[in-house]
């Protein structure tokens, strides 16, 4: 058996950046995103978000490409929406990830879980720059 430590902070958004992920079902979708998750293979750290993206702290196994395990998780929520609430419900086709490092893993964790006071204060787009920035001045 194989031993793996492989974090990754995932971002996507709805389709249209239109704001599908109302209280009503918002953890119902986190709760579909863990359990496919765990179906990959994968342990889902944390998830949290707004109405219009997810973020998503996992530790994917090596047996998966991140992009496979972001299409796979992404349809099973979508899907689940659809059926769930007879309203279509559709992801942005694009989306970001990010290495996690074990020492900085209860950070993004904390940054995930304050979502909600830190989008009082920001918007996602220059979230996005600041986190590719970030990454950017560490190599």
């Amino acid at each position: 058996m194989a031993y793996w430590r492989l974090f990754y902070h995932f971002v996507w958004t709805t389709k249209r950046r239109d704001p599908l992920l109302v209280p009503e079902i918002e953890l119902r979708v986190h709760g579909v995103l863990r359990q496919e998750a765990k179906n990959l293979g994968a342990r889902l750290a944390f998830v949290n978000g707004m109405p219009d993206h997810v973020h998503m702290l996992a530790a994917v196994p090596p047996t998966i490409a991140l992009s496979d395990f972001v299409k796979q998780v992404k349809g099973a929520s979508s899907r689940f929406v659809t059926v769930e609430f007879g309203s279509a419900f559709d992801w942005q086709d694009s989306y970001a990830v990010f290495s996690v490092s074990d020492q900085e893993t209860p950070r993004v964790k904390a940054y995930i879980e304050n979502q909600k006071q830190h989008h009082a204060q920001n918007t996602l787009v220059p979230e996005w720059e600041r986190l590719a920035q970030d990454a950017e001045t560490q190599f």
